[in-house]
């Protein structure tokens, strides 16, 4: 994987193969950033990278110079290897070891983005239960928005904050807002 743009682009991030994970593409990360960029000024954002696996999303924020990022992981492994990265890079990412629904639970923090990266095997009755927690707990700032990436065949396009879908080979995201 590489950082498609901002101060680090095109530095390549060797991931551990033991890590649990499957990285978004950069043919997608650089998909969704076309729409974030068209939408935000990502250097006022505050963002909220939950199941960050290896950080690919988290450093694609902070290299193009969003205001706070909270990077959310329950592996040790992962959690290291983003410290570890965001360090070598020079990035203020806050990287945090917890399950992403007891974070979501407890924190105080609104965001003006939050990402979803599941694996792939969560179940539609779990997504929207995660969903449902981020907008009960009112965790996004006005004009924020929620980007889930999840397989194409799941459907999660009947929630009431559903807005539209983006596929990009096997891969989607699902844009939710206020």
């Amino acid at each position: 994987m590489r950082i498609i743009s901002g101060n680090n682009r095109g530095k390549k991030i060797i991931a551990p193969k033991n890590l649990p994970v499957r990285p978004t593409t950069d043919k997608s990360k650089e998909a969704l950033f076309n729409i974030l960029q068209n939408n935000y000024e990502i250097q006022n954002l505050k963002i909220l990278d939950l199941f960050s696996g290896t950080g690919n999303i988290s450093y694609e924020f902070a290299s193009r110079g969003a205001l706070e990022i909270y990077s959310i992981d329950k592996n040790i492994k992962c959690i290291n290897f983003i410290k570890q990265t965001s360090i070598n890079l020079g990035m203020n990412i806050k990287v945090i070891k917890s399950d992403a629904f007891k974070f979501i639970k407890n924190t105080k923090h609104k965001f003006d983005i939050i990402f979803l990266d599941p694996p792939y095997d969560f179940a539609v009755n779990e997504y929207l239960k995660i969903i449902n927690e981020i907008f009960s707990k009112n965790l996004l700032n006005i004009e924020g928005s929620l980007i889930i990436e999840h397989s194409e065949k799941i459907n999660i396009s009947e929630h009431p904050n559903f807005e539209k879908s983006r596929n990009y080979g096997g891969c989607s995201f699902s844009f939710f807002y206020i």
